[in-house]
């Protein structure tokens, strides 16, 4: 934790004219919103006291609405039956929120995502946490933070490759068509405005025992 403090810290403008923004990236159940947490609170404390910004690609889930009409889409794809893959995000949404705070607004409301409303389907809240200018850090953690889309070629040689034989080793049944990962990877193309904002990237790796 120290260390990443530390970096952080060191990457710090002392004359700034926007904020550091920071991605946290890593699987879930990888501890990645405790550590985002643990730093937004070491970050705010002396002797650092920065105001730092905190959410999660989480919070920018599309609407309960916008989900259902995603899921339902011909042809369907079973990856966007719920939230969760890169294609079920407002990116729009994200990428309006960091230019607001690289601009240094006035306040800046960040959203928030209740994933117990609709029987656990999730829904976007109607308002969200207000943060005040100026922000020194911004922080955004989640699963896929950082991803880009591969090339045709690439994922033509992961589906006939590793991911067979994953299915094949863990027993799964194959519900997935080429096609479905091909509109996954496409999606991702606009994420890469919304990445390209961030200063600092940090993967967790979890270590297997």
């Amino acid at each position: 934790m120290d260390s990443v403090v530390a970096h952080i810290v060191g990457h710090i403008d002392p004359n700034p004219t926007a904020p550091l923004f920071v991605a946290i990236q890593g699987p879930q159940g990888s501890g990645k919103s405790y550590l985002s947490a643990q730093l937004k609170q070491r970050l705010s404390q002396p002797p650092h006291s920065l105001n730092v910004a905190l959410f999660s690609i989480d919070d920018l889930y599309l609407p309960h609405d916008g989900l259902v009409h995603l899921a339902t889409q011909e042809p369907p794809n079973p990856l966007w039956a719920g939230r969760g893959q890169p294609g079920t995000h407002d990116v729009k949404l994200g990428v309006e929120i960091i230019r607001k705070l690289r601009s240094r607004c006035k306040s800046v409301e960040l959203p928030c995502f209740d994933k117990s409303l609709f029987d656990g389907e999730g829904d976007r809240l109607p308002s969200g946490a207000v943060i005040d200018s100026p922000v020194d850090v911004v922080i955004l953690e989640g699963w896929c933070v950082g991803f880009y889309p591969i090339s045709p070629e690439e994922l033509s040689v992961r589906w006939n490759g590793i991911w067979r034989e994953e299915i094949a080793k863990l027993n799964l049944p194959d519900f997935l068509t080429k096609f479905d990962l091909e509109r996954v990877n496409e999606s991702l193309k606009d994420y890469t405005e919304l990445w390209s904002h961030f200063d600092i990237f940090i993967q967790i790796k979890p270590v297997p025992v």
